[in-house]
């Protein structure tokens, strides 16, 4: 046996001292008999503050919370009384100068010839080792909520890609449309609301991307909501969201668009289909930028854009009582009117080459261009459909013709029936035009494949409009 484990055995006391934890020796009536320096370290009270006293007092008066902790229930002092072990993990030791510390110590009952003539305590600070811990739930929570957030994000993606929209691209050198353009650079580094005005497939929505892309908010959220595209019943849930189990079906919570777009902007196509109810709390978002889930009762805030966007003579829904006269006001802060194609008709052959190029990569092709004598029927045409007609002609030709250029393998849509009758009226050449995308659609209305989706309106518009203009399928 080494002299060095001889002196250890012969003196316990040099052992006791050089172990990193904090230990107290007590004897039964709980005054200190021993203190090793590792406990001065931590505590600040040296063995000469503590000897022949009674720590509690020192330094074990009050819980964390700083509400009293009574010496008899003291759980050193009780392992003295009952000479029972205890392992303790949540209790704070407090140090000479006033502050606290995480402790976890044992306190084991001293037995000398049977007889209980005291107790140790061994303690360790586990202060970072609780900061750890925290760090790492409050990292967990973190995760979770973006993991959440991600996957509300990733569906609302998801949706976005699926529907088809193509990017026409702000492109003409014509007055009225640079014209818009220059207004959308001037309100687009404000916040403040939009009005798209326009027929449709005209590039509202475009536009509404564009404002977002050169804002202040272009890195965060670009969320649009079809108001057509919802019923009453479904569109506050889309809107706002809902709680767990707030309607029959809400298996899960939801967050709503506006939730989604929040430091980001918020586009509202179709804003004149919104029911009345649903108005008057859209006001209430735009006036407070407040609201609350479906089902709930928590009150969310949101920092967002708000743009809107309609095909609709808002002002004369405003005086027939359809739409409300004050979120009129707030949405038409900054109003800009998108050109019809027929307004622009020197702009047809830069918006060929760009819907071309996009064609190209979507359908593998290699076109060049569009033929001479049909770019001058491109612009005799009026174009009822605006952008969106024309780049489903270009489609349709792409896919049928073999050349590098395009040529007309048909002619367009109102032509006939203006050889036929001379007519020049709007809704005769809405007629005609809603009639052979019918056709082409072979009379499917609805779905991907359907006419409405080829004339970008939504289902019960485009039925309603059939009504209207006495269009049947003949039999």
């Amino acid at each position: 046996m080494s002299n060095v484990v001889k002196r250890f055995l012969n003196d316990p006391e040099l052992l006791l001292n050089s172990v990193g934890e904090g230990i107290y020796g007590f004897d039964l009536s709980g005054n200190a008999v021993f203190i090793n320096p590792a406990a001065e370290r931590m505590t600040g009270w040296t063995a000469d503050d503590l000897l022949g006293k009674k720590i509690h007092q020192y330094h074990h008066h009050s819980h964390a919370d700083g509400t009293p902790y009574p010496a008899d229930e003291c759980q050193i002092y009780c392992t003295m009384f009952d000479g029972k072990h205890r392992h303790i993990k949540d209790e704070v030791f407090w140090r000479k100068d006033g502050s606290c510390f995480a402790v976890e110590y044992t306190s084991t009952p001293v037995y000398r010839e049977g007889e209980l003539i005291g107790a140790v305590a061994i303690f360790r600070d586990v202060s970072k080792q609780h900061d750890t811990e925290r760090a790492l739930r409050d990292a967990l929570s973190q995760v979770q909520c973006l993991s959440e957030q991600l996957k509300d994000e990733n569906s609302y993606l998801l949706s976005e890609l699926n529907a088809d929209w193509q990017d026409s691209g702000l492109v003409g050198s014509s007055h009225v449309f640079q014209k818009m353009l220059e207004q959308i650079k001037l309100v687009s580094k404000t916040d403040s609301n939009v009005l798209i005005l326009g027929e449709n497939g005209t590039g509202k929505e475009l536009v509404a991307r564009n404002l977002h892309r050169l804002s202040n908010r272009e890195s965060m959220p670009f969320v649009k909501v079809n108001c057509a595209a919802f019923t009453p019943s479904l569109l506050e849930s889309e809107l706002f969201g809902h709680e767990k189990g707030a309607f029959t079906g809400a298996n899960d919570k939801r967050k709503g668009r506006f939730e989604l777009a929040d430091k980001g902007t918020i586009f509202l196509d179709e804003i004149g289909e919104l029911p009345l109810e649903a108005q008057s709390k859209l006001l209430r978002v735009l006036q407070e930028r407040e609201f609350e889930r479906v089902g709930g009762s928590v009150t969310l805030s949101v920092d967002i854009r708000v743009i809107a966007a309609t095909n609709r003579d808002l002002w004369s829904m405003v005086e027939s009582g359809s739409f409300r006269m004050d979120l009129y006001y707030r949405l038409n802060v900054f109003p800009i009117k998108v050109p019809a194609l027929r307004e622009r008709k020197e702009d047809i052959s830069v918006l060929c080459a760009n819907l071309i190029s996009q064609l190209n990569i979507r359908l593998g092709k290699q076109l060049k261009g569009v033929a001479k004598e049909t770019l001058n029927k491109l612009q005799a045409y009026d174009w009822p459909g605006n952008i969106r007609e024309l780049q489903n002609i270009l489609e349709r030709e792409a896919i049928l013709g073999n050349h590098r250029l395009l040529h007309l393998s048909q002619p367009l849509l109102s032509d006939d029936n203006i050889h036929q009758n001379g007519s020049l009226l709007l809704a005769d050449a809405e007629r005609s035009h809603i009639c052979s995308v019918l056709k082409l659609c072979e009379w499917r209305v609805a779905g991907e494949k359907g006419a409405a989706s080829k004339l970008g309106l939504p289902e019960s518009t485009l039925r309603s409009k059939m009504k209207k203009l006495g269009i049947v399928r003949n039999p």
